[in-house]
């Protein structure tokens, strides 16, 4: 089965990042974009360790950050920690579930006695992948991501009112430097 290859590549992704993330050095800083439409921003989802700082983030993109603890930096990641099908992590309604399927044989039953067995594997596979799905304890990125926007959308009066009080005085500073005469300014 694919479940045990699945497995060790999402633990060789889940090593990988941090370590990629540590020999990054300092980035340089980009120029300054056009502010991006909502839902058009570039979405960087961060795990950062004990107190390493957030990325801040750029115009264009949005930063989330999910912070973990400093002894959680070179451990495998939670989900994939100890065994996911023992018997004792599945509530007993779930394990006579699972024994109504132990003698099943025949049509939509996904099983290669009787006819029309295979009938049932794509129904089978559908329903072990919702309940794997279901049974997944991870933090919800989307949620991370539209409370980062909202953040983000939360300051954009009070920016843009700075803006234009500092817009404004700029070009009473500048009409005070031109002379007061009726001559045009020489170039």
């Amino acid at each position: 089965m694919w479940k045990p290859s699945l497995i060790a590549a999402l633990l060789m992704t889940g090593m990988a990042a941090p370590a990629a993330l540590a020999q990054q050095g300092p980035t340089q800083p980009a120029e300054q974009a056009p502010a991006a439409t909502p839902g058009s921003e570039r979405v960087n989802l961060v795990i950062v360790y004990g107190d390493d700082p957030c990325p801040q983030s750029g115009s264009g993109d949005i930063v989330v950050c999910a912070r973990k603890g400093e002894e959680e930096r070179y451990r495998i990641p939670e989900p994939l920690r100890g065994d996911p099908n023992q018997p004792s992590h599945q509530a007993w309604g779930e394990r006579v579930r699972s024994l109504e399927y132990v003698g099943r044989t025949g049509t939509e039953s996904c099983s290669p006695v009787g006819g029309g067995g295979a009938t049932g594997c794509f129904a089978e596979l559908s329903r072990l992948a919702k309940l794997e799905r279901q049974a997944a304890d991870n933090a919800s990125w989307k949620d991370l991501v539209e409370a980062e926007r909202a953040k983000r959308l939360s300051t954009i009066d009070a920016d843009s009112k700075a803006i234009e009080a500092r817009v404004v005085e700029e070009e009473k500073a500048e009409g005070a430097q031109q002379p007061v005469s009726g001559t045009p300014p020489q170039p």
